[in-house]
């Protein structure tokens, strides 16, 4: 089926649905509206995350898990704004950022936005390429060409309609998550203590702040809030208020169930290293390869294998996202865009020059978390006022408890961000 066909039926299937047309049951009639949220969500699931939550569950255990479950909960309230701006406007964030902003600021958001998705970039191309390397053996350098090949090859799903590269991508998720549950299997946590600190929020001295806001950064993602607006912009297409009331809803289901997932995954990795390191004492794990190496004599050979495999998935599909992002930016606050193989050349030579200069890719990654933490205020913000301003929203516009909940997210960001950056320049944390 060509992308033209597959997209009218889609559009198709999904108005028979808001329209109460259909006679099919309830999660077939959910169908057509599930996978933009899927896409996002591998932002939620890609190897920075693997780094943070690995470092984090070696070096204080159990601790930070309340940061995943809070993370998570936030990227829900964010990524349905941004999914009800597109819905309801046909633009996407960075679009009504060039359109309502002083030129000078919108030229400013899109550098800082460009800087985002180089570090974005970096932490998924890292990741697919360290897969590579744990699992066939080969050089980074030749992982990194493998990576290179392999994302173009997903990208080129696109021309056949974007329900294709949704079902992969959904895959690639599956596979991470599938992973995951393995690897808690083989672990035998402790879950009392799984519980317990889900709930209760723990810090233990500034590192432990400085893995927070790395959790952050790899969890809540400047890029993805920006990419969700422009997935939903076109993808179904209705106009009238209770049509689109009832496609908002739907777009709800498709955010928790794909944000659900992500957390429950994010969380299985932090866990398994807990369980699998802290828990013998051994805090000092804290790379990719030594996490790889470290779980085979400790849980066996299918363990590591499996890590690495989870490892690949994340960052192939992180990858092709990112660079869709990207696009998305650049369409955006520019009014331009160019091919997808030149973006996703472009982006990639960062990645490509930090293996060149053989940069520890772990340590990379979480720096690279950290900076997209410092940029979430400069999406959110601008998320919130869009969304919170009835001239352009109607009668979906934000309700006074979205406000303050959106509010109340933005300042716990920029808190841990000043906090952090104090640490960072007064005690060396």
């Amino acid at each position: 089926m060509s992308s033209t066909e597959s997209n009218k039926k889609l559009q198709a299937d999904a108005q028979d649905v808001l329209e109460g047309k259909s006679k099919k049951g309830f999660f077939t009639r959910l169908l057509p509206f599930m996978g933009p949220a899927f896409i996002a969500s591998v932002a939620y699931v890609d190897p920075g995350n693997f780094a943070t939550n690995i470092e984090s569950g070696a070096q204080f255990g159990y601790t930070l898990l309340w940061v995943i479950l809070a993370s998570n909960l936030m990227a829900m309230l964010i990524q349905t704004l941004s999914a009800k701006l597109g819905i309801v406007t046909g633009k996407n964030l960075a679009e009504h950022c060039r359109l309502r902003y002083p030129r000078w600021f919108v030229m400013a958001l899109w550098i800082l936005m460009e800087l985002v998705a180089m570090a974005t970039d970096l932490a998924e191309f890292l990741g697919a390429a360290v897969g590579f390397n744990l699992l066939l053996g080969v050089p980074l350098g030749v992982a990194a060409l493998l990576t290179a090949i392999t994302t173009f090859l997903i990208l080129a799903l696109e021309r056949y309609g974007f329900r294709s590269l949704e079902a992969v991508i959904t895959g690639f998720v599956s596979v991470i998550a599938i992973s995951y549950i393995i690897e808690l299997w083989i672990g035998k946590p402790d879950w009392s203590q799984v519980w317990f600190h889900t709930v209760i929020p723990q810090f233990k001295g500034s590192k432990s702040i400085l893995l927070a806001v790395g959790i952050l950064g790899a969890t809540v993602m400047p890029h993805a809030i920006y990419l969700h607006s422009a997935l939903m912009q076109d993808r179904i297409v209705v106009r009238d208020t209770k049509l689109l009331k009832r496609l908002f809803h739907y777009e709800i289901v498709d955010v928790v169930v794909a944000m659900g997932i992500a957390s429950m995954v994010n969380g299985a990795m932090l866990i398994m290293s807990a369980a699998t390191f802290h828990s013998r004492g051994l805090l000092d794990v804290g790379t990719l390869e030594q996490a790889y190496i470290t779980l085979e004599p400790l849980l066996g050979k299918a363990s590591s294998w499996v890590f690495a495999l989870s490892l690949l998935f994340s960052g192939l599909s992180s990858a092709s996202v990112g660079t869709m992002a990207g696009q998305v930016i650049m369409q955006g606050f520019m009014d331009f865009e160019i091919p997808l193989w030149l973006r996703r050349i472009i982006t990639m030579v960062p990645s490509i020059v930090i293996i060149m200069l053989g940069v520890d890719p772990t340590k990379a990654l979480v720096i690279s978390q950290v900076m997209l933490s410092f940029g979430l205020p400069f999406a959110i913000i601008p998320l919130m006022n869009f969304t919170s301003d009835a001239a352009i929203m109607g009668e979906l516009v934000n309700a006074k408890p979205t406000r303050l909940l959106g509010a109340l997210v933005t300042a716990i960001i920029i808190i841990l961000n000043i906090y952090l950056l104090y640490s960072m320049i007064f005690t060396g944390a």
